[in-house]
């Protein structure tokens, strides 16, 4: 299990790990002055300790290293790169560009002693990945690209209005995350679209419910009809809308039932297009579809998987895979087999079964488990690789490649000629987005990666709230205390102090470990943009209920709960360019009676993770 423990600041601390710390080098405040707080922060898991201790290291040097190193990259690249070699017309399995080693700095690069080895086997290219795909896959490098500000909005408008295959237009699956609601992409939907792309249907799925605990009873109804009150505000008219549906891509939720919507409504009447901003999950969603149900049978073994990470803007091109036909006798089968799955409890489940479960778990509220009906699916190998030598594929061992690459399998003529195709697309980037200022490391700790762990603060007026470095929340004014639940990456540190000293700690701590996010001390912050203020007035409506949601670009949200009636002047902050949002109503209005007791002589309340629930698993001990 996860544990949730007091990290606070100092060595102090740890005598005394409930007291409020204050900053160094400052007198300790005298009675009755308000105090300062370091929240408790989330607690990882040992191997996600480890890969937030390598991104949260001490610089070694004057600088940022981690800019440098990127910045290495193309310079590096270029001296592997030869101009003379033109483009290969093949494109990469996990990122859809073309590739190519005559340019170190454009999408789809392979070094060009690896592409000329590759080019004389006997599979040549097919299959293989860039350079970036493999980097980002094997060590969480992102490598930057010289790529026009409007070159994904244009592959996927482009695709869109292809001319319509099998007589009828696509089917837009647009997938969008919940925790980014309002949606940025989703009005710009009909002017992508154009009044010339002849769609079929709209189906509308938010993806990452997983992240967000349950803060009453029927909270995904309430999430549901959030989703269908955006999509009428969007004005989403160029294509019926279809269904409205909740999953998490990553654990599984929903997925199977998503899976039955689209073989009931859709059936094989022709292509689906994945759309949505960067970070929804479309790769995420392309990839577990890819080995469900929706797929012909042997598709997972010579379809690729698409390349998945935090970092904005991975897929740069089409990706796909051939739909299969839901005939009544597959869906009979497939019915039959999620009766007999829906029947077993946990202690039914293997060991391997029982253990991946597990780990879904960890990283969700919500899970769901996707099978096959048509095909065992295959475990995924473990590869040793060195990271410093490019494979000939994603799961492909270098020392091995030649002879899997030459028994690769390949669609038939007849089982594609009239097939219908899934498609992933290159994500639209989200203007004014916070996550456009940070650096790979800084993304990966600003993005939920497990179920979000809310943390409850009660504020007086003249204090203030931290998050991180990216955002801040002033209490300007009121008669009373109100509550402030964050809901954001629990790798994100929460500081509260006192609106007189607030500048102080944010001029003296932005860019160094209290703060932690951005990171790389004084050099960071002079090309970081400061924060801008805007005021929110709110009212309350009960102490148990929030009144609204102060969304702090794509950072993170707080929840204002008040009391009934109570005014209430706020100053909320984010960094210049990034877009703020009062959300009212508020995504999870009971969010803050999610907390234990309050934490002695502080502003904090003990954290609470409400379990993990399993949608497609009967309870143990019911008939």
């Amino acid at each position: 299990m996860r544990r949730l423990a007091p990290l606070l600041l100092g060595r102090l601390a740890r005598a005394r790990p409930w007291a409020p710390v204050p900053r160094r080098g400052a007198a300790v405040p005298a009675s009755g002055e308000e105090e300062r707080f370091v929240f408790l922060e989330y607690e990882p898991e040992p191997s996600e300790s480890a890969a937030t201790a390598t991104a949260t290291a001490p610089r070694r040097e004057r600088g940022q290293p981690g800019r440098e190193r990127r910045e290495r990259g193309p310079a590096a690249a270029a001296r592997q790169a030869d101009p003379s070699v033109p483009p290969s017309g093949l494109s990469c399995s996990g990122c859809g560009a073309e590739l190519q080693c005559c340019d170190g700095a454009a999408p789809g690069f392979v070094p060009a002693e690896k592409y000329r080895s590759l080019s004389e086997s006997a599979a040549g290219l097919r299959g293989a990945v860039c350079q970036r795909c493999w980097l980002l896959t094997h060590s969480g490098r992102a490598l930057r690209l010289q790529l026009p500000p409007e070159q994904h909005r244009l592959v996927v408008s482009a695709a869109l209005r292809r001319p319509p295959r099998h007589g009828r237009g696509p089917l837009l699956l647009y997938l969008l995350d919940v925790l980014e609601l309002p949606d940025p992409v989703l009005p710009q939907l009909p002017a992508l679209l154009g009044p010339d792309v002849p769609a079929a249907g709209l189906l509308v799925v938010g993806n990452k419910v997983d992240l967000l605990p349950a803060d009453s009873p029927g909270h995904l109804g309430r999430l549901r009809q959030r989703l269908v009150t955006a999509c009428v505000q969007a004005g989403l008219r160029a294509a019926p809308l279809v269904d409205v549906r909740l999953v998490s891509a990553k654990t599984g939720f929903g997925l199977e039932g998503l899976v039955s919507r689209l073989q009931r409504s859709w059936k094989c009447a022709g292509d689906v297009y994945l759309l949505g901003a960067t970070n929804s999950g479309k790769s995420t969603l392309f990839n577990i579809l890819l080995r469900s149900d929706y797929c012909k049978s042997r598709a997972p073994n010579i379809v690729d998987r698409a390349t998945v990470s935090p970092w904005p803007g991975t897929t740069l091109n089409l990706l796909k895979f051939p739909i299969i036909n839901p005939t009544c006798d597959r869906i009979f089968r497939r019915q039959e087999r999620l009766k007999e799955e829906a029947r077993k409890t946990e202690d039914q489940l293997s060991s391997e079964e029982k253990k991946y479960l597990n780990q879904l778990k960890k990283q969700g509220y919500l899970v769901g488990r996707v099978g096959r009906t048509f095909q065992q699916q295959k475990g995924i190998p473990v590869v040793d690789f060195d990271p410093d030598t490019l494979s000939y594929g994603i799961d492909e061992d270098p020392r091995h490649s030649p002879r899997n690459r030459e028994e690769r399998e390949e669609f038939t003529y007849n089982e594609v000629k009239d097939a219908r195709w899934c498609f992933d697309t290159p994500g639209i980037v989200k203007e004014n987005c916070v996550l456009n200022l940070l650096t790979e490391k800084e993304v990966k700790l600003v993005l939920p990666a497990h179920a979000i762990v809310p943390r409850t603060f009660i504020l007086k007026p003249g204090m203030v709230l931290f998050l991180a470095a990216l955002g801040r929340i002033d209490y300007l004014e009121g008669e009373k205390s109100a509550w402030f639940s964050v809901v954001a990456s629990n790798l994100l540190p929460v500081h509260i102090s006192t609106l007189n000293n607030a500048d102080a700690i944010y001029e003296k701590h932005a860019g160094q470990e209290l703060l932690k996010v951005p990171m790389g001390g004084e050099e960071r912050m002079k090309e970081f943009p400061p924060l801008v203020p805007q005021d929110v007035t709110l009212k309350g409506i009960g102490t148990t209920e929030a009144v609204a949601d102060i969304k702090l670009s794509s950072a993170g949200w707080v929840a204002v709960t008040a009391h009934a009636e109570e005014k209430l002047l706020l100053r909320a902050y984010t960094p210049e360019g990034t877009a703020l949002v009062v959300r009212e109503p508020p995504l999870l209005p009971y969010i803050s009676t999610i907390r234990g007791s309050r934490i002695a002589g502080t502003a904090a309340y003990r954290t609470k993770k409400p379990p993990s629930l399993v949608e497609n698993l009967k309870t143990p001990g019911k008939r």
